[in-house]
């Protein structure tokens, strides 16, 4: 288990159309790979196959509560996740911790999950990641800076699966008033997040808000 009040701040995130949950990363997480998704995981580090074993145990928990069997979830070419059909889904981990979330395609176009340390972003991080109207609001909390960041992450995950589209982090900018990101295009994105004890941050876009193409 997670630690019980992040799991608990994590579940607040879910909804009718979107779950969310959190799972610590355990010794031998490594081995819950399926053969499938162990083919897919070029990376022969241990703690990052332990750390993508604990998100697809999580995953595959989240998606039997949709109904679905066991199923295996490999990594695509370009490192996202790859879900049965009618599911969308995204991962995210730290040193201790896997966060997964799971909607189905014909509510939730795409969405996207961060998660990061509850401390400010460094110093340096600051023109990269935020921009003018963003860094003016850097000093309402000592973390806003760093859950800026988990969105910017969360929405950059969503748009990749959506369309494609790579974004910077300056093609983003955050309004929590709204509860939104809104892109350089104009497009918005829902957002929602947790701040303790670790900052988590989910992005989505509804089927009814999915662009035309």
């Amino acid at each position: 288990m997670c630690d019980p009040s992040l799991k608990r701040s994590v579940e607040q995130l879910s909804s009718s159309d979107i779950l969310v949950d959190c799972r610590a990363i355990l010794p031998g997480d490594e081995n819950a790979l399926l053969d499938e998704e162990a083919r897919s995981i070029p990376a022969r580090v241990l703690e990052v196959r332990r750390a993508s074993g604990a998100a697809r145990v999580l995953g595959r928990e989240l998606l039997a509560r949709l109904g679905y069997g066991d199923c295996a979830i490999p990594k695509a070419a370009s490192g996202a996740p790859l879900w049965p059909a009618g599911v969308v889904g995204s991962f995210a981990h730290d040193d201790a911790t896997a966060v997964a979330a799971v909607g189905q395609s014909d509510t939730i176009s795409a969405l996207g999950i961060d998660i990061e340390p509850a401390e400010p972003l460094p110093e340096e991080l600051r023109d990269l990641v935020a921009t003018p109207r963003e860094q003016a609001r850097l000093a309402e909390s000592p973390c806003h800076g760093r859950l800026i960041f988990a969105a910017k992450e969360a929405v950059y995950k969503t748009i990749a699966v959506l369309d494609g589209t790579l974004l910077d982090y300056h093609d983003i900018e955050v309004d929590w008033a709204a509860r939104q990101a809104v892109l350089r295009d104009g497009r918005a994105i829902k957002l929602r997040y947790c701040l303790s004890p670790q900052l988590v941050v989910l992005a989505y876009v509804p089927r009814t808000d999915a662009p035309r193409v």
